[in-house]
């Protein structure tokens, strides 16, 4: 592709026509590539995240080895809270755990401001670096999670199945809810403005938890403060992606949160979820991430089906429903991104 501008990618965002539909995947540099692999052996994974050369060897992995219509910088959605005073720590087989979790009206008041360029210029360092190395190739997401995601974590501290913690700070304290989620709001505006001024041409903003809330509770608590995000970025520019999880049900809300892109997971039909989100806006979906286990028959039954039911509207992104898992094989990664360019409608 030419100009980044006139990539696939970025046209969709916009809702215009493209020759092809785009597609790219979350967690598309990861641990189901040996090359990444590789570098696992030397490096923590927060070394990674933290060396803009080790960051940079990852996010270009899956450019190099695939097809793709957009590269996404390698991090991850948690970096951010290690400045605001959390901790941060990722345990052998258990994930993310956070030291400090946020749980009481003191411990909100502790929270530090961040000054992304300072506490985390490192992910700016690697998307100046990205920039440079695939310049006219094509573009460089930049993301984060949204808030909703970040404070259930920082109030679980970890990983939850129920979050009942989250909830009950929700329901019991809600004005204490609401200056957790000002503050994590102010961090991500400034966060993600510093990775557009680094280069990122596009932002998604990951929302990986809200489908453990309520439609009712996801417009009482949630909606407001993603909104406060996303209108934030709109002088940046650049296209801004909302992803969540879940949310099947309420997927209209999800879009009154705002995006200029809405995307969503496989537990809905794409043709059922756009008419929810309204079809003059982009959106992007939804392939369960465990089809790309399946026999490549199967795949291309499943990758067909989904651009059959976007009719070749312009605006659809071609993505997983969630991020790629380890193990997947990487020709059948490969061989979607073959199925989604080739396919024509009619």
């Amino acid at each position: 592709m030419s100009e980044n501008n006139e990539s696939r990618f970025l046209k969709a965002c916009r809702g215009e026509p493209v020759d092809a539909t785009p597609v790219w995947f979350m967690r598309q540099a990861g641990r189901y590539m040996k090359a990444y692999r590789d570098l696992k052996e030397k490096y923590s994974f927060l070394e990674m995240c933290k060396t803009p050369e080790l960051a940079t060897e990852v996010t270009l992995q899956p450019v190099n080895a695939l097809d793709i219509d957009a590269a996404i910088i390698f991090a991850d959605i948690l970096l951010p809270l290690e400045p605001m005073g959390t901790g941060l720590e990722f345990v052998v087989g258990d994930g993310p755990s956070i030291p400090r979790p946020v749980r009481d009206a003191k411990a909100v008041d502790k929270l530090l401001p961040v000054n992304a360029e300072e506490h985390l210029g490192f992910v700016g360092d690697a998307i100046r670096m990205v920039r440079r190395e695939i310049s006219g190739k094509v573009p460089l997401i930049g993301f984060a999670g949204a808030p909703f995601t970040l404070c259930s974590y920082m109030v679980e501290g970890g990983k939850s199945r129920e979050f009942k913690t989250t909830k009950m700070m929700m329901f019991e304290a809600p004005e204490l809810w609401e200056r957790l989620m000002d503050k994590v709001c102010t961090m991500l505006i400034d966060y993600l403005k510093m990775q557009v001024n680094a280069g990122a041409q596009a932002l998604q903003i990951f929302d990986s938890w809200v489908g453990c809330v309520s439609p009712e509770d996801y417009s009482r608590y949630v909606l407001p403060h993603t909104r406060r995000v996303i209108e934030g970025l709109q002088d940046t520019g650049v296209p801004v992606i909302n992803f969540s999880t879940g949310t099947s049900t309420m997927l209209d809300r999800v879009a009154r949160a705002g995006g200029d892109v809405i995307s969503f997971d496989w537990r809905i039909n794409l043709d059922d979820a756009w008419r929810q989100i309204g079809l003059n806006r982009p959106i992007q979906g939804n392939l369960d991430p465990v089809i790309l286990f399946a026999p490549l028959p199967v795949i291309k039954e499943r990758v067909h089906d989904i651009l059959r039911r976007a009719q070749g509207r312009p605006g659809h992104i071609f993505n997983l429903g969630h991020g790629i898992l380890q193990h997947t094989p990487v020709d059948h990664v490969k061989a979607v991104c073959d199925m989604v360019h080739e396919y024509r409608h009619g």
